[in-house]
């Protein structure tokens, strides 16, 4: 048996959080087990399903290099096969017309909770003779649930699940439209697609029940199911825009790397061991489902902060370049240009220590780019007074004496400099970064100063001395 897992999200939004990481374990599944990973565009609502959001989905999936083994499947391009089904199931004698009217279906609803029965359909149509149909009025088709016994689920996650079938209703299958339900083009669409692996959120698992009913009444083999504990804000509350960043794009945006943020995710709710930082090809060889726990995640903002830190660490400084430039675009007072390019690469090694995300890096990087005269934060201010233009001035024509612009060059004149004015190297320092940068913070001061070269480090230490 080849195994196969899909991911099936709606259009009708962002890609969130919850279902990226639902995506990323249908991924690594298959890939664990050399299957093949679907993809499927439940689209059938056509009122909410747009084609950004379709847009949105590919963009997310492929930054996060989730790729599928096959082109996608829309779902609303199978509706002839969904009604298809429904038919068999009617010719079956497995489902029927339901003539009821919205006005009847609501007194039923009414007089159900009236004497404190869950508001279900009460089967009116169900084994009633057809002739007695109202001629040329509309119905729906409904699926005949069994009355007697229960339904077990043996999921992969949750364990054995049971509900007393007394408890399902008759569900409809085919509107009076003619459209499917959801639950019913799902079923189809993954019997189809030769589904092995259900994987989705816990929230499904009703869902699941009624499918259930349909793979039954149509003879078919049910796919197991693992049902995923949902994630939850930091306050153990359900997930929502007031815990911030929720969806793929809004953590791109702010700066976290894809591979951070996949790491956390399957981290989120799956554990080997002490193992945290794991690359694509170690969460391949490690995912199982055996080790995704029963109970709910709660997102933590600063682990997943940390975790970006390691990874920008070990990621590569052209790739890094090439992020902060492109963030760089169009900020005032910043020219980003091929030279500020290559000064930042010169010291994204240092940079990137000292940042969290693409977007700390960035604003770190900026002074690279920065046009004269540069704005100073009130603490480089206190750095720029009285003694710290002397120690600006005394260095300088020291920096410009250098025959080699080096780092190595450099360190050597700053540390003979403090040394000849009886200066701590910090005293030195201190004022050249704030001179430099506008701010207090930058890579190694000699690897800063080198990256931006002589000739722009002496127009920066005469523009502060000019002012």
């Amino acid at each position: 048996m080849t195994i196969r897992t899909r991911f099936a999200p709606s259009p009708t939004g962002l890609l969130h959080v919850g279902n990226a990481r639902a995506a990323l374990f249908n991924f690594l599944f298959a890939r664990h087990h050399g299957g093949e990973f679907l993809l499927r565009i439940e689209d059938t609502d056509k009122e909410r399903s747009t084609q950004r959001a379709v847009d949105v989905i590919f963009d997310g999936l492929a930054w996060m290099g989730i790729t599928a083994d096959a082109e996608p499947v829309f779902q609303s391009a199978r509706q002839d096969r969904h009604t298809e089904v429904a038919l068999e199931l009617l010719a079956k004698g497995e489902a029927y017309k339901c003539y009821c009217t919205p006005e009847e279906l609501t007194a039923m609803r009414e007089k159900a909770m009236a004497e404190k029965r869950p508001p279900r359909y009460d089967g009116t149509w169900r084994d009633r003779d057809p002739s007695e149909a109202p001629e040329g009025a509309p119905y729906v088709i409904r699926l005949k649930a069994p009355r007697e016994g229960e339904t077990v689920i043996k999921d992969l996650v949750q364990g054995e699940v049971r509900v007393a079938n007394v408890e399902m209703d008759d569900l409809i299958i085919l509107r009076s439209d003619g459209t499917p339900t959801y639950l019913h083009a799902v079923v189809c669409d993954d019997h189809d697609m030769e589904i092995t692996h259900v994987m989705r959120g816990d929230d499904h698992l009703t869902n699941t029940f009624r499918q259930a009913m349909i793979y039954r009444a149509m003879g078919w083999d049910l796919p197991h199911f693992a049902h995923l504990p949902l994630i939850h804000g930091p306050d153990g509350a359900k997930l929502s825009k007031r815990h911030g960043a929720q969806s793929v794009v809004d953590f791109r945006e702010e700066g976290y790397l894809p591979e951070a943020l996949c790491n956390y995710l399957l981290r989120l709710g799956w554990g080997h061991g002490d193992a945290e930082v794991l690359s694509r090809e170690e969460q391949i060889k490690l995912f199982d489902l055996d080790g995704v726990g029963r109970s709910p995640s709660r997102m933590d903002y600063v682990k997943l902060a940390h975790l970006n830190g390691v990874w920008m660490r070990q990621a590569d400084d052209e790739r890094l370049t090439n992020d902060v430039l492109e963030r760089l675009q169009g900020r005032e007072g910043v020219v980003a240009d091929d030279r500020t390019r290559a000064r930042v690469l010169a010291m994204m090694s240092g940079l990137k220590e000292r940042a969290k995300t693409l977007v700390e890096l960035t604003d770190n990087a900026a002074f690279a780019g920065f046009t004269l005269p540069l704005t100073f934060t009130p603490k480089a201010e206190k750095l720029l007074d009285e003694n710290g233009r002397k120690v600006l001035e005394g260095v300088g024509h020291d920096l410009a004496a250098l025959p080699d612009f080096t780092a190595e060059a450099i360190d050597g004149a700053l540390r003979a400099y403090a040394e000849k004015n009886e200066l701590k190297l910090g005293s030195v320092a201190q004022p050249l970064r704030a001179a430099m940068t506008g701010s207090t913070t930058s890579p190694g001061i000699d690897l800063t100063l080198a990256a931006l070269g002589r000739d722009e480090v002496l127009a920066r230490i005469a523009s502060v001395l000019s002012a």
